[in-house]
């Protein structure tokens, strides 16, 4: 960890309200796009990144200063966004049409088109896998980074992508989106 987030860090567990800004300021971005990446709408990552912050500033006195920083709050903020989608699975929300939905396939050639269907796909696998595609694919961090930040070993992540993979090609397939 840099000498200055660990003032800042050292700062804050003496209570100096503007260092709890300034760290949480530093860190909304990365946290905010984990949150939405995982959960897939802005309300619920907004109110994951929060419930991360609050997190943090409740346990900051137990991280461990031998340890980055970083890949703790990220830890935090994956943990707020699997409870959310624990939740979310428990009781979901009834979907009503108001008109008939036809049945097509993606238009190629149009950008992003492709895209949006790789994004369908990958909220529908399991948490792990997703996070771990996305760090890969998306952040284009490699694999030590991501068994860094998600605190597994490096086989694990090297699996998760690898089946993460698989399964968006096998359900782009499904969905017409690609060919077979």
């Amino acid at each position: 960890m840099n000498e200055e987030l660990t003032i800042l860090v050292g700062k804050c567990l003496a209570g100096h309200q503007p260092s709890f800004i300034q760290l949480i300021d530093r860190f909304r971005g990365q946290v905010f796009g984990l949150c939405f990446r995982m959960l897939g709408q802005r309300e619920d990552a907004e109110d994951a990144t929060q419930e991360t912050f609050v997190r943090v500033v409740r346990n900051l006195h137990r991280w461990d200063s031998e340890r980055a920083f970083e890949p703790w709050l990220m830890t935090i903020a994956g943990n707020r966004c699997r409870t959310k989608l624990a939740k979310r699975m428990k009781n979901p929300s009834p979907v009503t049409l108001d008109y008939p939905v036809e049945d097509h396939k993606p238009v190629y050639g149009v950008p992003g088109l492709l895209s949006e269907e790789v994004d369908l796909v990958l909220l529908s696998l399991r948490d792990e896998y997703r996070l771990a595609f996305q760090m890969f694919h998306k952040q284009e961090l490699g694999y030590n980074e991501i068994a860094d930040r998600l605190e597994v070993p490096l086989g694990t992540v090297k699996t998760w992508v690898h089946r993460a993979r698989r399964e968006v090609i096998s359900r782009l397939k499904t969905r017409g989106a690609i060919d077979e």
